[in-house]
């Protein structure tokens, strides 16, 4: 299996740390609203990528925070007149649910940064004693820059060219021995939640945050740190940094970086009012589609969001759903069990759309021909199997079907329809429940038919109903 490093900007061999094991640490969001689509590349990419290591018989330590102490959080809760904490708590809830929507499968650990703090302190301890960090008169402590030699080997900069070109990563104040280098904890500002540390009451540098949580859950050193591309600079290059001077290691073997995604070619912002929330779409297309859109391209390349898009994926991803229904349609209704000598050489013809798929995945976890070997497969099954079909040959070739989609996140079973009569029917059942004082039972009702997505309504009218 090959992986392009960012590293080293090339594709490598993947040789885990310890046989067997692989340790991926994924920057996760910051939780002040609900996330958008590019939040969800990324989890998206990622979850894959696991669920291939899973597939490959791998045991996979999977670890992705919640940045739930920063600027942007605070400033929602001002505006809301609510506690920062407030806010991150409703807003991972929110996130969790979107996730579980893309079908992405919950972390091994989804650490919070607020509950890692003792963590950043001897982190942070630990470098100024190194003298590789450094407190100021008004609380701060910075990390000092220059003091670690390879500063800039993950985004190949130049630290010379760094301090006159990119101020992105300047922090404004007199007090710094250097202009790059970063915050590693600051002073409180009124309003603001805080900590009681040796140099000030105050917070947690972003960058410190993930080194410190990886650090805990997976060790010094780890197979595979991953994030958007829009991370390399400054975040990873700072993590790199803090973290190696600390641990004297290096920090991540392999470096995995996604593409950035564009609405209509253009990037995606509020003022263009081209800003999409994964629940925006939810809106207008089962959320299938869209993790089958995000895969459809190479994860390291830029992708364009538009509607023609998504219509072509949710296209595609009724073609491969159609053909497992056709599949269990052909396997219910089997004259035969048993393969034929024909069927058995056919599932071996077969077997060479699995081996094409797992060459794709292998080189740098390319979706998108994997996709194009299960349409293959897709198509060869179309053409293969009829009414004559045995069960065996016709439920072997929708394993395969299944098993490729399962390591994409691709939900191959539709979920039936719930038609109004039935509903119509469980609540005149309802009703009739509630007249003889079976309350239990008209509770029942209510909760079965919430779990079919319907919402019910007691009016003066009578009971009224809605798809949630």
């Amino acid at each position: 299996m090959k992986i392009f490093n960012t590293l080293t900007r090339s594709k490598e061999e993947f040789v885990p740390i310890e046989e067997g094991k692989v340790s991926i640490y994924v920057c996760g969001p910051t939780v002040y609203n609900l996330i958008h689509i590019g939040n969800a590349r990324p989890m998206i990419v990622f979850d894959t990528v696991r669920r291939y290591f899973e597939y490959k018989g791998y045991e996979v330590n999977y670890v992705s925070n919640f940045t739930d102490v920063d600027d942007k959080i605070i400033k929602a809760a001002i505006e809301e007149g609510v506690t920062a904490d407030e806010i991150s708590k409703r807003y991972i809830a929110e996130c969790k649910k979107d996730m579980e929507a893309l079908n992405v499968r919950p972390a091994t650990k989804h650490p919070l940064a607020t509950e890692e703090i003792d963590g950043m302190l001897q982190m942070i301890s630990t470098l100024i004693n190194k003298g590789n960090a450094y407190p100021v008169k008004d609380g701060t402590v910075y990390f000092r820059t220059r003091s670690f030699k390879e500063y800039g080997k993950l985004s190949h900069k130049n630290i010379d060219d760094l301090e006159a070109g990119h101020r992105s990563i300047k922090v404004s104040g007199d007090l710094k021995e250097d202009p790059l280098d970063f915050v590693l904890w600051k002073p409180k500002k009124e309003g603001e939640p805080s900590w009681q540390s040796p140099w000030s009451d105050g917070r947690p540098g972003w960058h410190i945050e993930c080194s410190v949580m990886s650090k805990k859950y997976l060790g010094d050193q780890i197979d595979i740190h991953a994030g958007g591309e829009d991370l390399v600079f400054p975040h990873h290059e700072n993590e790199i940094a803090q973290s190696e001077c600390c641990n004297g290691v290096e920090f991540a073997k392999y470096w995995m970086h996604n593409g950035f995604l564009k609405i209509n070619n253009e990037k995606m912002s509020k003022s263009l009012g081209n800003f999409f929330t994964v629940r925006d779409i939810s809106e207008k297309y089962d959320l299938q589609v869209l993790r089958f859109f995000m895969l459809s391209a190479h994860y390291r390349s830029p992708l364009n969001f538009s509607d023609d898009l998504m219509e072509a994926a949710k296209n595609g991803l009724d073609r491969i759903v159609n053909c497992a229904e056709q599949l269990n349609y052909y396997a219910e209704n089997a004259k035969t069990e048993d393969l034929t000598s024909e069927e058995e050489t056919l599932l071996s013809e077969a077997k060479e759309f699995v081996k094409k798929y797992e060459a794709a995945m292998d080189d740098d976890f390319n979706t998108a021909d994997a996709i194009s070997a299960i349409f293959e497969l897709v198509k060869f099954a179309n053409q293969n199997t009829s009414d004559d079909s045995s069960k065996t040959f016709v439920l072997e070739l929708r394993k395969e079907l299944v098993m490729l989609s399962d390591v994409l996140g691709i939900i191959l079973e539709k979920e039936k329809e719930v038609l109004d009569e039935d509903i119509e029917a469980l609540i005149a059942e309802r009703q009739a429940a509630r007249k003889e004082k079976n309350f239990q039972r008209a509770d029942e009702i209510r909760d079965e038919l919430l779990n079919m997505g319907i919402v019910l309504e007691d009016t003066r009218e009578g009971v009224k109903w809605k798809r949630a």
